[in-house]
């Protein structure tokens, strides 16, 4: 699959795969002709990417943990960095969701001010 490709079906631009690239989060081979040439699966690793850039990593701690997707092993620092991130995601949730509930609270008390 070419990298417009995987660009429209993970609804990433291409300077962003170039970019993956760059931080060797992606690999692409070649075709004949040079242009990169992309698995199958680069469409859900770059959705993964994503996702671990929206919950806040960095370029550098997501190239440390995607060999944890990519080998059958894990080493204790690795294991130790995903646990560190899982409970900084669940941290970020739970405030997420104190402050949802206060909006509700907020909302329902504006609504029953209009009624």
């Amino acid at each position: 699959m070419r990298i417009g490709e995987v660009a429209r079906r993970s609804g990433v631009s291409v300077r962003a795969l170039r970019y993956y690239e760059e931080q060797e989060l992606l690999t692409s081979g070649r075709s004949p002709g040079g242009q990169r040439e992309y698995t199958d699966d680069a469409v859900d690793r770059v959705r993964f990417i994503q996702q671990l850039y929206a919950a806040g990593l960095s370029s550098r701690r997501v190239a440390e943990l995607l060999p944890c997707i990519d080998t059958d092993t894990t080493t204790d620092h690795q294991l130790a960095m995903l646990n560190a991130e899982h409970a900084r995601i669940r941290k970020q949730m739970d405030q997420l969701t104190t402050t949802l509930a206060r909006l509700d609270k907020l909302i329902e008390a504006a609504e029953n001010r209009r009624a």
